[in-house]
């Protein structure tokens, strides 16, 4: 795959922007965090080249500047609200947050229970948190906010939160997911620094959409295609167009809250260092983009992979009909449709040929086919294709003898009470693995594995969890349809 970013150039530019930035300020810069921060597989996708981990290494370059405070909302505690990407609840990824951050060297300050009202479990998760030796601040819900900010900013508003005690000039506040309360932590904290005669400085650091790049660039169509189920929407900045003449990209929960922070901003400062949200934003990514076309490409094949992804969360109940609408109406403003992914048709063709579930998974030029049968799930019998195709070893040897499937089925229906004995991708590659140490071919099948990664993969029904987790950690890009009946395979 051809890149369309300059990773190198966009860790430097990132650094030298914040460093400039608390340069603004009173020495001390509070950083709204959005997106993923150790694993952006959206931004690697949409702009080949950028690192999953590139805004860790930016932040982990400036860790002897920096500290992270992690905030999580007491009402999604007590919703026991998950993160659809991997499996969590909001309060077991804070721990899993601040184990990340302390492995790339980073300090973490605390953690912060927004909206706290004393509920039941956010009360139990205080407790575990104090009990582990983690500072925790509560911060309690304000009536009026975020408008009413006389009263926001009094001692009944912010004025009740507990202080933050951070020792850093650059404070970086991250949380779970939406609504976690991050920029309203960020918000009382400049209130409580005022209080101490410190004029501390906000600034977000978001990475979509790209303020710099144009309005329907594909590349942030993709972002609106990504956060669909939120209903976002981008726009263009016009307080920024107002005050320099500039054109630039923002997205609607910005713009509709940016005159209260602007407001708020006035009465802790006397006057407000920002003109628009995009002067707010810490976002160099759009100087970064080195070969614009290859970015169009990818970012369109994005936005046909949130529209399956999207499908497929409507059938299980997660989205509603009008996020899978809304990208629909995106893919036909490209110009872009299903048969712009090539493994899509190819799944769905050879599907209906065999009457079984397909997997298809493109690499280069080749389309490589695995189908549900007895012995594998049509993953694990598509990913052993691809790696027999890539050791160039013939297409009709086994990797496995029965000889090593049988125990392992055995095993699984016997003593697991699994329902089936079919071995899943994980079941196949342990025992590639164990098999490698005394086949040749097993081994050179096995030593192909990094090559999967970019792979385009598509299922024509959805996958299994334990499937899927593991073609995740491999990096295949993949997606999967809903079942026979659905509109996805009737246009097949």
């Amino acid at each position: 795959m051809k890149k369309a970013f300059d990773n190198r150039k966009y860790l430097s530019l990132q650094k030298d922007k914040i460093l400039e930035r608390v340069q603004q300020f009173d020495g001390k810069l509070y950083i709204e965090f959005g997106g993923k921060m150790f694993d952006d597989y959206h931004a690697s996708r949409v702009l080949p080249g950028f690192e999953i981990d590139s805004k860790i290494r930016v932040l982990s370059s400036l860790k002897k500047q920096l500290e992270v405070i992690v905030t999580i909302s007491a009402e999604d505690i007590q919703k026991g609200k998950v993160r659809n990407d991997i499996g969590l609840t909001y309060e077991d990824d804070v721990l899993r947050l601040i184990d990340k951050f302390e492995e790339y060297g980073l300090f973490v300050g605390g953690v912060v229970i927004t909206m706290y009202a004393q509920q039941p479990l956010a009360k139990m998760f205080y407790n575990k948190l104090i009990n582990l030796g983690i500072n925790t601040y509560l911060h309690y819900p304000i009536v009026g906010y975020p408008h009413q900010t006389d009263f926001i900013l009094s001692e009944e508003g912010f004025g009740k939160n507990d202080y933050i005690v951070t020792n850093h000039p650059i404070v970086i506040v991250t949380g779970p997911g939406p609504g976690s309360g991050k920029m309203a932590t960020c918000l009382s904290q400049l209130y409580q620094e005022s209080l101490r005669g410190k004029k501390a400085g906000y600034a977000k650091y978001e990475t979509f959409p790209v303020w710099n790049l144009p309005l329907k660039h594909p590349v942030n169509l993709a972002y609106e295609a990504a956060t669909a189920d939120l209903n976002d929407v981008n726009m263009i900045d016009y307080f920024n167009l107002d005050a320099y003449g500039i054109s630039s990209v923002s997205y609607n929960r910005d713009l509709e809250t940016f005159p209260v922070l602007n407001k708020v901003f006035q009465q802790i400062y006397g006057q407000s260092p920002y003109a628009s949200p995009t002067d707010m934003g810490v976002n160099m990514v759009g100087f970064a983009i080195n070969n614009d076309e290859e970015a169009v490409k990818s970012s369109k094949q994005e936005i046909i992979r949130r529209y399956l992804d999207a499908c497929c969360f409507n059938k299980m109940g997660k989205f509603n009909i009008t996020a899978v609408e809304k990208i629909e109406r995106i893919m036909h403003e490209l110009n872009i449709s299903l048969d712009d992914r090539k493994v899509v048709k190819a799944s769905l063709e050879r599907t209906n040929k065999v009457n079984t579930p397909v997997v298809a998974m493109e690499i280069g030029k080749h389309v490589v086919f695995g189908k549900k049968s007895d012995l594998f799930t049509a993953s694990a019998a598509c990913v052993i294709n691809a790696l027999k195709y890539l050791a160039k070893l013939p297409k009709e040897m086994p990797l496995l003898s029965y000889s090593v499937i049988e125990p392992i089925q055995n095993l699984k229906t016997e003593q697991l009470k699994r329902r089936t004995q079919r071995l899943h991708l994980n079941d196949v590659l342990i025992a590639l693995a164990i098999t490698a140490t005394t086949n040749e071919m097993a081994k050179a099948a096995l030593s192909q594995l990094p090559k999967l990664a970019r792979c385009q993969l598509h299922s024509s029904v959805m996958i299994d969890s334990d499937d899927i987790e593991i073609i995740r950690k491999l990096k295949i890009e993949a997606t999967m349809g809903t079942y026979q009946d659905t509109k996805l395979l009737k246009e097949f």
